[in-house]
């Protein structure tokens, strides 16, 4: 399927990594003009040093000034935003039943804030070229998922509510905005690769039991998903939450 992308300027935050770089390097393969973000402006030279044309905006989206200047170096290189992927955020916290104050301001930072600072940031320009947003979130935050963090699943419910709330005041912008809701992908650095490394049986059990699939997903598995939402193909598609999780939720 041709998605029509080639020459659309796109921002994917946290994207030095993982499935942030995975979608960097699918939207650039598609003909985006991709600026890449991360706080490691090492692991983010690096990176961007690899996609001919990309540049790298290094700051922490948690913060709104960081974010407007990391939207605002972005149009001063390409003089335009068509797409925005807000791929910031961390699974990693405290076991439930033992949150403090402090680590529920932490990962509300993370997985919350990181969207709504880069999207306020964003929305002039987006409005202006009638772009897209989408969201990288999970599957927490759709049904109780066993051993999560509740401080975790807690911000990525808020996160839905907040794609599916204000999709209405961004349409009349012209301005699309969708989540994808991951379920449990495979990179490296990432939860699973440490889970598999600890207890492969484990794990392998775990997928036999839970996801119909029977697997991990991979970040390109995101990637693909990603693109098709940015794209005019999805163009009916605003305020959604889009699951991608091999089968493992059963709400």
């Amino acid at each position: 399927m041709q998605l029509d992308l080639s020459e659309k300027v796109a921002l994917i935050t946290g994207s030095s990594k993982g499935i942030g770089w995975a979608i960097a390097q699918t939207l650039h393969a598609e003909g985006c003009r991709v600026a890449l973000n991360a706080r490691n402006s090492l692991d983010l030279a690096a990176a961007t040093a690899q996609l001919t044309g990309a540049i790298g905006a290094a700051g922490d989206v948690t913060q709104p000034a960081e974010a407007r200047q990391i939207v605002d170096e972005v149009l001063s290189t390409f003089g335009r935003l068509d797409i925005l992927v807000c791929n910031v955020g961390s699974g990693r916290s405290v076991s439930p039943g033992s949150e403090a104050a402090e680590e529920w301001q932490r990962v509300f930072a993370l997985n919350l804030w990181s969207t709504t600072n880069s999207v306020e940031a964003a929305r002039d320009a987006l409005t202006a070229s009638k772009g897209v947003i989408v969201c990288v979130s999970s599957i927490c935050g759709l049904e109780v998922i066993p051993g999560a963090p509740v401080t975790y699943s807690a911000a990525k419910a808020s996160l839905h509510a907040y794609v599916r709330g204000i999709a209405r005041p961004l349409g009349k912008q012209g301005v699309r905005i969708n989540a994808v809701a991951l379920g449990n992908i495979l990179f490296d650095n990432s939860v699973w690769s440490h889970k598999l490394a600890e207890d492969k049986p484990a794990v392998k059990a775990m997928l036999e039991k839970d996801v119909t699939l029977g697997r991990l997903g991979t970040p390109t598995d995101v990637a693909s998903l990603v693109a098709y939402l940015v794209s005019p193909r999805s163009g009916f598609a605003t305020g959604s939450i889009w699951t991608l999780d091999g089968g493992q939720v059963h709400a």
